[in-house]
């Protein structure tokens, strides 16, 4: 066993316990912890990318129980994928949030490291009951995130962001309970073993249980028709945590990914491909919808929250199709989107504080004090996010469109995806025409001055679009490589076979 598939999940945890404790702390000693705490967990993450990149499957067992007995972790090239991309966009989030934004929340960074703790914990587990006690423990924390700052304006969402997942997780819940009562095991690797020798009455639940699965992750996806409550909820969100739950919705789809591509794969038999069927339409539809989203937004945060749901359907829409190449193309894209919404979150909270009473609302304003700087930010941001040449949106949409195979889906694919980027372009070229460059006569009395925290967390984010065109091929190879290692399951399916400690190999 690797003792390090723990650390991602053991450096939030103990570090997120230690903010417990000093919340009365200066709160300079609170930030300089809670970033090391951060740096830590990306190191650890690094380690484990590196290591997952030999095509090797890596297991822990907690308690040196033989799967599928026990809890396990299961370290392949799509949970170190995930697992960097979320502690980079943490690191950058969190380095933002001391700029001033932690400030009246003495919580503010344990509630933080314990949802990075759940993010880990989901892209590290090889049991599905395990994968709900992480989705709780992550939205858990995002329930006290989503409030800090107070206000009525963020109760409202976020009253509604907690009732659907808490139902949702009640489906999550009773989902696993019929799986289990027919297959005895939760364990993913021992389910694919089980799941295509189901015969009679029993494959009707677990292909209920599938579909309520399916439907759970969805709603975390943020897939029509349960996407509306993403916007506001977002966009009332403070900035770093906006950013941050850029990542949320791709937790809904890896965990599609995971389970639906090992679970219900090719080689689930009856219940081979569960649910494909209605991903793919519901991905054009979900992007269609994002588009028009877009085009309808009044200020800076909600044109990026609609943003996460254009990004949500341009995702799906190529894993639905099942090919190996759509499967890389789409985590391409997952890491382009994930750190350019991220970054124009930020981006649009820097605006807010420069201009005054106007904040981030689409409309005129005097001229705002860091025109360029916030301009050539929110102009990259907004290319690499339209899919224009030549960042890294553009290249990760291009990838997606030639792996669609000549038909009627390559058709809807092409289309919807090429229309949605040119009215996604008109979008962003109307807010930022408007907000950077149609100024009116007046002064913003005292806007406050961007920190060095704050700019260069922004920045990176979105200098990153510039950094994965230089480095397309690597990536490239490995998203390939990382699609190719999914659609062949044997060797998770080995986990089983893992001698523990103490026995012979």
């Amino acid at each position: 066993m690797n003792h390090w598939l723990t650390a991602p999940i053991l450096i939030p945890l103990l570090g997120g316990i230690l903010q417990v404790f000093m919340g009365y702390a200066p709160i300079s000693l609170r930030r300089t912890l809670a970033i090391a705490t951060t740096v830590l967990t990306l190191v650890s993450t690094i380690v484990l990318l590196v290591l997952a990149s030999d095509d090797a499957y890596r297991l822990y067992a907690f308690g040196n129980w033989q799967p599928p007995f026990g809890i396990v972790l299961v370290l392949d090239r799509l949970a170190a994928l995930m697992l960097v991309l979320t502690a980079v966009l943490a690191l950058f989030c969190h380095l933002f949030a001391i700029g001033g934004t932690d400030e009246g929340n003495r919580q503010f960074h344990s509630l933080f490291l314990f949802q990075l703790l759940g993010l880990n914990i989901a892209f590290l587990t090889g049991d599905l009951f395990n994968l709900f006690v992480a989705f709780e423990v992550l939205l858990i924390a995002s329930y006290g995130l989503l409030m800090h700052g107070g206000g009525r304006a963020r109760t409202v969402p976020g009253l509604h962001y907690v009732v659907l997942n808490l139902v949702g997780s009640a489906v999550f819940l009773i989902a696993v309970g019929m799986i289990y009562s027919v297959t005895g095991t939760l364990n993913m690797a021992d389910l694919a073993q089980k799941i295509p020798t189901v015969t009679g009455e029993n494959l009707s639940i677990v292909k209920a249980g599938g579909m309520m699965l399916l439907v759970v992750f969805a709603l975390k996806a943020a897939l029509i028709p349960l996407c509306f409550w993403l916007p506001k909820a977002y966009a009332r969100a403070t900035a770093p945590v906006a950013a941050l739950f850029a990542v949320m919705t791709k937790v809904g789809v890896y965990a599609i990914l995971r389970v639906f591509m090992l679970i219900f794969g090719n080689d689930a038999g009856t219940l081979a491909n569960l649910g494909m069927d209605w991903l793919f339409p519901l991905a054009l539809i979900t992007l269609t919808m994002g588009v028009i989203g877009a085009l309808g937004a009044d200020n800076l945060k909600t044109l990026v929250a609609w943003q996460v749901i254009i990004s949500v359907g341009t995702l799906l829409a190529p894993i639905a199709l099942g090919s190996t190449a759509g499967i890389s193309a789409a985590l391409f894209y997952l890491l382009s989107s994930t750190w350019t919404v991220g970054g124009l979150f930020l981006v649009a909270d820097m605006v807010a504080q420069q201009r005054g009473s106007a904040k981030d609302k689409i409309v005129t304003a005097p001229r705002m004090r860091n025109r360029t700087f916030l301009s050539v930010l929110f102009l990259l941001g907004a290319v690499a996010a339209a899919g224009l040449p030549p960042l890294s949106g553009f290249f990760a949409k291009l990838l997606i469109l030639q792996s669609a195979m000549a038909g009627p889906q390559m058709a809807w694919l092409w289309s919807v995806i090429l229309i949605g980027g040119f009215f996604t372009l008109i979008a962003y070229s109307r807010a930022g025409s408007i907000v950077f460059w149609r100024t009116v006569d007046g002064h913003i009395e005292e806007p406050k001055p961007l920190g060095g925290n704050v700019s260069t967390a922004a920045g990176a984010l979105i200098a990153l679009s510039v950094v994965m065109v230089v480095l397309a091929g690597p990536i490239s190879e490995y998203t390939d490589a990382t699609a190719a290692q999914l659609q062949n399951p044997d060797g998770y399916l080995n986990i089983l076979n893992t001698p523990m400690v103490g026995e012979d190999g």
